[in-house]
């Protein structure tokens, strides 16, 4: 009998901590997903079973992927405030950068600093050359968040699902750096 291990890397920025899920993260998920106000733009609301679902969904998408969704929390308290990550089910055209923050972690730049450390990582590490963001409309606060993150919108398209999405394509690494470069000699 072969034993499946994941090697899920943690990315770390000042305030940060994106680590791989574990099984005392479900609850805080579970709660997301259970109210409909909140997760309605990632595919919520979704009951305890499908939640648990979608849970193990992730786990088993870092096993085929060698990536997926990290847990996010604080480093000061270890609070779990969301997640995000990277995303290519099947059916996917290619891979997303997705985010969700839990309910009171928002408004603190939480989900602009765990979306930039996992696009970096993405970018760096594991050599992604490009990522979109599919993001449902009247999802205000992600659309924003994506063009903060330098994406712009460039096609709307139907999801594997029958739902309406808006893609946005994020900065390649090149215009990143030539960005970073510019920035320094301003």
């Amino acid at each position: 009998m072969s034993t499946l291990c994941l090697d899920i890397p943690i990315v770390e920025t000042g305030r940060l901590i994106l680590r791989g899920p574990e099984a005392r993260d479900f609850e805080a998920l579970a709660a997301f997903f259970a109210d409909g106000d909140r997760s309605w733009g990632f595919g919520g609301p979704k009951t305890r079973n499908a939640a648990w679902r979608w849970f193990a969904g992730n786990i088993g998408h870092w096993a085929l992927h060698g990536y997926g969704f990290w847990t996010v929390e604080t480093r000061e308290s270890g609070q779990i405030i969301g997640i995000v990550g990277l995303w290519n089910p099947e059916g996917w055209s290619e891979p997303e950068l997705g985010w969700v923050m839990f309910e009171g972690s928002e408004g603190r730049g939480f989900a602009f600093e765990a979306a930039q450390a996992a696009r970096d990582h993405a970018y760096g590490p594991m050599g992604f050359t490009t990522l979109t963001s599919n993001i449902l409309p009247g999802n205000a606060r992600s659309v924003a968040l994506a063009e903060r993150l330098g994406a712009r919108h460039e096609r709307d398209f139907t999801n594997v699902t029958g739902d309406a999405e808006m893609a946005y394509r994020h900065p390649s690494p090149e215009a990143l750096a030539k960005a970073h470069e510019q920035e320094g000699a301003a």
